[in-house]
């Protein structure tokens, strides 16, 4: 595999909610998997607000009990990228390909992973692109209001929604703008986070102060 395709899937696992659960509700989570065999058979409405009402359950808590109880053991829809490109036709699956191939070829340190089950260009846990798909077009996302508004007379020909943009199925890509985003959205978030670094230390020496004599 070519370093233009390196892939990884973000944790989807539902049983990611368990420890979160145990915490804030107080028990282990055999008490809860008790507690569902209550509601057995009940709708997923009904079983959702089974624990919302009785027990405090927030919505995301609640589903991820829910789901996993009811069989469902994780969010994601696709193992990896190349599974996503099977999803959809091949029109869109090979303009796709060239979008994430013209940055990362500019970019190779970039992660193409399947976030949301989206593919999604990220550098350590900061999204830089990602891409959705809809029946008649593609919406590509730099995951930033401000490059949007950076680059609004180089997309003056797109539709641009508050954090998208609008492109055709069989897009011409445009490899350099494509480029010039990504790369502005890499220089963002490394001056969010030399603001975030905290402050060195700097030894002052204390002045030898004489007595008089």
């Amino acid at each position: 595999m070519d370093k233009l395709h390196r892939m990884a899937t973000t944790g989807t696992d539902r049983e990611a909610y368990f420890p979160l659960i145990e915490k804030k509700y107080g028990e282990k989570m055999s008490y809860w998997f008790a507690r569902m065999k209550e509601v057995e058979g009940a709708k997923y409405p009904e079983q959702i607000a089974f624990l919302r009402e009785n027990y405090g359950f927030i919505q995301a808590h609640a589903n991820a009990l829910v789901m996993y109880t009811r069989g469902s053991k994780n969010t994601s829809r696709f193992a990896d990228y190349n599974e996503f490109l099977t999803s959809v036709d091949a029109v869109k699956a090979k303009t796709i390909q060239k979008i994430f191939k013209a940055i990362q070829s500019e970019y190779p340190e970039l992660e193409l992973v399947i976030a949301w089950n989206q593919p999604m260009l990220r550098v350590g846990t900061a999204y830089i692109f990602g891409l959705s798909v809809t029946t008649n077009y593609l919406l590509l996302a730099p995951w930033s209001k401000d490059v949007l508004a950076d680059f609004a007379d180089e997309l003056s020909e797109y539709t641009v929604n508050k954090k998208t943009i609008q492109v055709p199925s069989d897009w011409k890509v445009d490899a350099s703008l494509l480029q010039a985003m990504a790369g502005a959205r890499l220089a963002e978030i490394k001056q969010a986070t030399k603001k975030k670094a905290p402050a060195k230390k700097v030894a002052v020496k204390k002045a030898t102060v004489r007595k008089r004599s």
